[in-house]
């Protein structure tokens, strides 16, 4: 029962809520809506329920929370992710769909399989540090498609400062336990000076602000640099857009390099963690299921050999692999529950009214766990994607790609970059490494220990493993490759 002003406040537990969403699923059905502080929220607990909202009606709630701390104090309203559906907001989504369509994908292959062969060598020479190397093949590899330069080390400078920034706005600024920012409960307090006692939320904002606008500024800058002085750089997001011929722009230069300036640090920053909680459950899967592991290597050696490693061409002919890498969607999904929509004007859904800017979240949790389409669902099951009828009427929800990578306007762009990134990565360790349990100092096996911290993002802290090359012939494979690229 709601209690008067702070209405369903105490039903909100925010160590991992996806699955205290997924009980009131179980309860209440596939639409649960709670108030708290009079805010409407609406949790979309069905992949039927989501399409018939989020997509079919996208328009109507492609809008994001009105939030005074978040969107306007910490600037994070120029983040397109965190940006209200207008005309910037579909400039940047049409500046990235240029850029990342598919004929410009196809441009960025040889830097994904050149940045895979790196980490490989690396896995090889230290696979304990397998959560640092995976930071540094994301970090690297995304830095360089969108901005067209090398991180060198993990400690880089952007790769630290976008590190940090996704830390503020997962933890910090837009998370659902970080708790109410006091100032949009009442949104004029932020006309208070920050020096004014209670006032220290403006002085964290405007702190937070200069990291978040620095992360952004200070790299595209650099391309900038580069582009005007003719400075040879990798095909890279950036470039594409930033020489594209003035009648194509539409808008002023100023505002053209802010949308370029804006997109390109989302993408970087938003693909940092996201893509390294898969990567992680993706390793974790291979440690506690061997039998997946022994399948996935016996594809690749008939199918492409000992003499090469996988490529993204091959990913057609290894059914297997790309089983693995769905289940890995399934099994781990990054955002458990996606991103909030705002709904901007009034409306109805199986006779229930929805009230203008009530926040809808789709529990994407709760789609992936549905044991009718998943038996076993916190099972890791390749098996499950393969051999399904060409007709299959559920194809569509069976498919993680349509869940944990967004619906309707606020989709993820860059999914199918991401997609073969993860891939390639997948392959190539399962075609060089095996994958073990540590031991201790007697040899006996070490169960993985993980816990989930974070409040949005499901990231499991770092576990101990042994993953090394599984031959000396795979070893040799990776030096080639590498040397190959030198």
């Amino acid at each position: 029962m709601p209690l008067p002003v702070i209405g369903n406040l105490l039903d909100l537990s925010f160590d991992q809520f996806w699955l205290r969403v997924s009980k009131w699923a179980d309860m209440y059905g596939d639409l649960v809506y709670l108030r708290v502080f009079g805010q409407g929220i609406l949790f979309l607990n069905s992949f039927e329920a989501a399409v018939d909202l989020l997509d079919k009606s996208g328009a109507a709630y492609a809008g994001r929370p009105l939030t005074v701390m978040c969107g306007k104090l910490c600037g994070c309203e120029n983040i397109t992710a965190f940006a209200q559906y207008g005309p910037e907001f579909r400039r940047h989504r049409r500046l990235m769909q240029h850029a990342l369509g598919a004929g410009n994908i196809q441009g960025y292959r040889p830097l994904i399989m050149e940045e895979t062969h790196f980490f490989l060598q690396r896995m090889a020479e230290s696979g304990q540090d397998f959560v640092s190397h995976i930071r540094r093949y994301i970090g690297g590899q995304m830095f360089a498609i969108v901005y067209g330069h090398r991180i060198v080390d993990e400690k880089d400078p952007y790769l630290k400062r976008a590190e940090n920034v996704l830390d503020l706005l997962s933890n910090h600024i837009a998370s659902l336990g970080a708790g109410v920012w006091i100032v949009d409960i009442f949104p004029f307090l932020k006309y208070l000076p920050s020096w004014f006692p209670g006032a220290a939320f403006k002085r964290k904002a405007s702190n937070w602000r200069t990291v978040i606008e620095d992360c952004v500024r200070l790299p595209f800058e650099r391309v900038r640099e580069d582009m005007s002085s003719d400075a040879r750089t990798l095909a890279s997001y950036c470039g594409v857009l930033y020489n594209r011929p003035a009648e194509d722009i539409g808008i002023s230069r100023a505002q053209y390099e802010s949308d370029i300036q804006w997109t390109a640090g989302t993408m970087y920053v938003a693909s940092l963690d996201t893509t390294l909680i898969v990567l992680m459950h993706f390793a974790l899967a291979m440690v506690l299921y061997p039998q997946v592991v022994q399948k996935a290597q016996a594809e690749i050696d008939q199918v492409v050999g000992h003499e090469r490693l996988p490529t993204l061409d091959d990913r057609p002919a290894l059914p297997y692999i790309e089983a693995i890498l769905n289940e890995c969607l399934r099994w781990g999904p990054p955002i458990p529950l996606a991103l909030p929509h705002r709904l901007t004007k009034d409306d109805t859904y199986r006779g229930m009214r929805i009230p203008k800017n009530t926040l809808v979240f789709a529990n994407v949790w709760r789609m992936t766990r549905d044991p009718e389409l998943f038996p076993h669902p916190d099972e890791f099951m390749p098996e499950r994607y393969l051999n399904l009828p060409a007709d299959d009427p559920e194809a569509k929800q069976r498919d993680p790609r349509n869940t944990v990578f967004g619906f309707g306007r606020r989709r993820c762009p860059g999914a199918t970059l991401v997609e073969s990134s993860l891939w390639a990565l997948m392959a190539c360790m399962l075609a060089t490494m095996d994958f073990h349990k540590a031991t201790d100092s007697s040899g006996e096996p070490i169960e993985p220990h993980i816990e989930y911290r974070d409040v949005t993002l499901r990231m499991p802290t770092a576990f101990q493993c042994d993953i090394r090359p599984r031959s000396d012939r795979a070893l040799e494979l990776i030096r080639e490759a590498v040397t190959a690229k030198e």
